[in-house]
Order: C-alpha cells, then structure tokens, then sequence
C-alpha cells in the first residue's frame, strides 16, 4: 500500500456546507483538512442569495458561527412579496407569512464576503485540531485502493488518504460524479439561476424600498415576461448592492430557445423596476449557476463508503414555487454528516457514518423538505401534459378567468400555505399561465417609464476576472454536431444566437458543396455554471486550482 498523507477527515470546498462540516469536525477534536478550489472561498460561487435559520433545524449557520450574522451577512429579509406580471399589469401578493413560516431568521447574503469571511474562522478552528485549509487546490477524483474509497486526488498535490471524506463541493460535484451518485443526464432535474449584482448605496435602498437599517426586502417575478420558459425572477436587498436575477428550468430554457442574459434583461428593462432601479444603474457583476431540483434529485442516501455528500452536491436544493432555499440545508447537512462520523467511530463503527448521517437527513425532518410527499403523490398526474394543457386552458378561459376574479380576496392567502407551495407542479401553469391570467384580471397598469439599459453580453463577459488555464481546458466538446450540442448555444449564459464572443457558437461549414451546421466551444469566458455538461455532448471538469473565473461578489 502506498503511503500518503492522512488526515482523519477531507472536506471538499469551503462554502457553507463545508464550512460548518469542518466546524463540527473540529468541535469533535477530529483532524480536518479542508480543499478549497478557488482562490479564496466565495470565490467561485454564486447564490441569490438568501440563507435561513429555520426553527426545525437543529443547526443553523449563526449556532456553529455565534458572529455570522453581523459580520458576513448583508441585511435581514423582513418583507416578502411576489408579482404576478402581464404586460404592463401587475398584481402582487405580500408573501411573508410563508417566508416566515418555520423561520427564526432570513438574511440576504453575498457568497464572496460571507465564504471568505467563513474560511477564516474554518481555518483556525480546524487548526487547533491539528488540520487546517488549503486554497486554489482542485479536488478531481476519488482515490481507491483495492476498490475501495480512500482519499482524494488532485492536481496540485499528491493523493491525500482520510478516514471520512465530505464532499461540499457544489452543484458539479466531481466526486459525486466519481461515485456514481449523481449525473448530469436529464435537464428536466435542474434550474439555471444568472444573475446580477447591482451597485445601490445604503440611503438609497432604504428611501427606494422603505427599510430600515436593519430591515430588507424580497421580491420575486413570474408571469408572460419570460418569454413562457418555466421559472421567475428575484430581487434582493443587500447593505448598499442589489441581487437581481432569473431561475429557470433547464428543459423549458432549452425547448424554448430562450437566452438567460435576455431574460435577465427582461426582468431589468420591465416596468415595475423603474421605481427600485432609478435611472442610475451600475451593474458590478454578471455571473451563473446551475441549480439541483430537489424534489427530483436530491439523494435519499447521499454516501459511498467513506464519502458523504452535502449541500448542492447531494442535489439538497429547496426550490419549490416561492420557496427557495438551499444555503441552510447545506449548513444542517454538513453539520449532520460530520456529528454522524464522530457518533459512529465513538462506537467504533466508522463504516456505519453513511448509514447514520441519511438516517439524521430523515429524523430531523430535512429530507421531507427536499422531498415533499404531497409533491411525490400528484406529480404523475398534475405533470402529465394533457392535465396540463387542460388545466391551462381552463385557466385561460371565461369560466377560469371568472374564478380568477370571484377568489381574488382569497388568492394571497392561497399562496402563502406551505402545504400547497410543496406541492406545485414543474409545469407551464404556477409559472407562466396562472400569475398571467391574475395580472390580466386583478393588476394595475404600471405608468411609470424605465429607462434601465442593461450591459452587453460582450460588456458583463469582459467585466469578469478570469485567469485562464492556456492549454488545460477544463471542458472538451465529444459532438459538435448541432444535433448533439447546439442548446448549448442558446442555454449557455455566456453565449448566444449570432454572439461570436462566448463559450459556444454555432458556426456554416461548407465542405465539397455541402453545408453542416456545428457548435465550436472556447472556454476562456466561461462561468462554470456547468449548463453545458448537461445539455450538450461534453466532458466536464473544474479548472485546476485558482484557475478559470473569480467572481469578486458572488
């Protein structure tokens, strides 16, 4: 047996479900190594971002990290609302009751300044128990020995052997791939969130949204604005910046052909904006990532051997309609993961720490979020596509239209049952149908004009930082016929139809008198976000350590 480096436990990635693993390690006086890809935590992450602190958890990130709160966080999220949006007519709802349903508090976040102000406080704490972290490391694989899990490897140091090995290394999850716990086969089981963070000073947001200094606000958008693709629009307060952007499936974004940056555009151009977004728009930073559908796949037994997953890499994504959390679920489940190694190998049953850290996701009620049952029981039929169409056609007609207004005193109350958001179908119909049919019969026209002219393609690609990796590309297209890759012309954040400055580009090739249409990829500009390893014929990986895009907000 060869020799390497051993460390007790290996946690992979420094965002908040690794953080509060090699926290919880470390309060067990277990030896933690903690690998970081980026070159600074946060670094390589992207988030909406709201993190909770529910009642029902039995950790939150502020109980593993008393100072979080004032320290990393931007504001506390004290209104919630939703805009119900057809055309220029809007209808909105005050959803706050179901923001703060099971909720101690909700606080709006930047992943750069939380992650990094994280990996601080990791580092000291894995230290005193004899491990530490270490940045801009790419973990690329799992290492075995006689078939079985016993490290890592990685392309800046030699293997490194553990105990336990904690993969938080997000939604492209190279070692969940490496163990056959996840694939990227099926768009229809992600969302693909873009994003912008807009510059905004502290008086402003509060005269433009009427907050206090330790108040905040939530908006989200659904409607006809998105050009009928599946999924909505967020606006988030933060300290003296905005996060602003649009959550959409995957397949839907891909059927209808659709381009995230002009669906972001979309949202940022409409109306309703111009009272937030005056007429002094400044965007700081453009940025995307691909987001697991937990109700399809996050993982009932998230482990193989010595490896247990967390976070957005064992697909612990909330995203049901209005409720939208994952940050939280990554906080608990790496916490549980690592109080379940430290539980088993007290009773000298180290092999059983899988086995108990899905048993906790169960008892402590995690895996009935991710997994809601009143989804499980009704989506084979509210999913089949004649019950869809049909539904939409009622709701589309004078008899569904006239049910529209006869509830209208009843629908907010609708839509803040926990229950019923659970239970919402990836259809046509709580996306696009239904808010548009309530803004056609219930809303106000907006009057007031938005002058908001959002940056090039061109202009948020060259505004990222990028150190590229000459000569290593993390990505090789397997097919460039059209047929096999050409969504990810389109799906792709950072490419487009006709845009030849992008990842992908669809290029005419003329050969003997023949025509072929083909995709070409450059991976210069890309976002990482991993859109195109499900969508298109590619093989995908992260760029070597430090390498590739560094997102200075996040």
């Amino acid at each position: 047996m060869t020799e390497h480096e051993h460390y007790e436990a290996i946690v992979v990635g420094a965002g908040p479900g690794g953080a509060a693993a090699a926290a919880t390690f470390a309060n067990y006086g277990i030896e933690t190594l903690v690998l970081e890809r980026g070159v600074e935590a946060g670094s390589k992450n992207v988030s909406g971002g709201l993190i909770y602190a529910e009642e029902s958890a039995p950790y939150t990130i502020d109980d593993l990290f008393p100072d979080f709160r004032e320290e990393a966080s931007e504001r506390p999220i004290t209104k919630y609302r939703i805009h119900n949006i057809a055309g220029d007519k809007v209808e909105s709802f005050d959803l706050t009751k179901l923001h703060e349903h099971d909720t101690e508090w909700s606080d709006s976040v930047l992943r750069r300044k939380m992650d990094s102000w994280l990996e601080d406080r990791v580092h000291e704490r894995t230290r005193e128990a004899g491990g530490g972290l270490l940045t801009g490391v790419h973990v690329t694989g799992l290492l075995r020995e006689e078939g079985k899990i016993v490290g890592v490897t990685t392309d800046e140091l030699d293997p490194i052997t553990a105990d336990i090995i904690v993969a938080a290394d997000g939604v492209n999850s190279e070692l969940a791939r490496d163990a056959g716990l996840m694939d990227w086969e099926e768009p229809e089981e992600w969302f693909q969130g873009v994003k912008a963070v807009v510059d905004m000073p502290n008086d402003v947001i509060a005269e433009r949204f009427d907050v206090g200094a330790d108040e905040g606000v939530a908006h989200l958008f659904s409607g006809d604005l998105f050009e009928g693709v599946r999924g909505g629009g967020f606006l988030y307060t933060n300290r003296d910046t905005l996060s602003l952007g649009t959550v959409f499936h995957l397949d839907s974004l891909v059927a209808e052909q659709a381009e995230p940056h002009e669906l972001l555009d979309a949202l940022l151009t409409h109306p309703l904006l111009a009272q937030w977004l005056g007429d002094d728009y400044t965007e700081l930073e453009y940025s995307a990532k691909l987001v697991p559908d937990s109700k399809k796949v996050a993982l009932r037994e998230p482990h193989f051997g010595r490896l247990l997953l967390v976070g957005d890499a064992a697909g612990q994504m909330q995203a049901q309609g209005p409720i939208i959390k994952g940050m939280n679920h990554a906080v608990t489940a790496g916490a549980l993961a690592a109080e379940a190694y430290a539980q088993a190998k007290s009773r000298n049953e180290p092999e059983k720490a899988g086995t108990r850290y899905a048993r906790k996701l169960r008892s402590e009620g995690v895996m009935k979020k991710l997994r809601p049952r009143g989804y499980e029981l009704f989506r084979g039929v509210a999913e089949d596509d004649s019950v869809a169409d049909m539904v939409d056609s009622v709701l589309t007609s004078a008899v569904g239209r006239a049910g529209i207004r006869a509830l209208s005193g009843q629908l907010e109350r609708f839509y803040n049952v926990p229950m019923l958001s659970s239970m919402i179908p990836d259809t046509q119909t709580p996306y696009v149908t239904l808010p548009t049919v309530i803004a056609e019969e219930l809303g106000t026209r907006v009057r007031e004009e938005n002058t908001v002219t959002p940056p090039s393609l061109e202009a948020r690609i060259g505004d990222l930082t990028y150190d590229t990796d000459i000569g290593s590309p993390h990505i090789t297209l397997l097919d460039n016929s059209y047929e096999a890759s050409g969504a990810a012309v389109a799906a792709c954040p950072v490419s487009a139809v006709d845009f030849g400055g992008g990842c992908y580009r669809e290029e005419l090739v003329r050969t003997n008198g023949s025509e072929e249409r083909v995709v070409s990829l450059d991976t210069q500009p890309c976002v990482e976000c991993g859109t195109c390893a499900v969508v298109a014929e590619t093989e995908w990986e992260h760029p070597r350590g430090d390498k590739g895009v560094e997102f200075k907000w996040g």
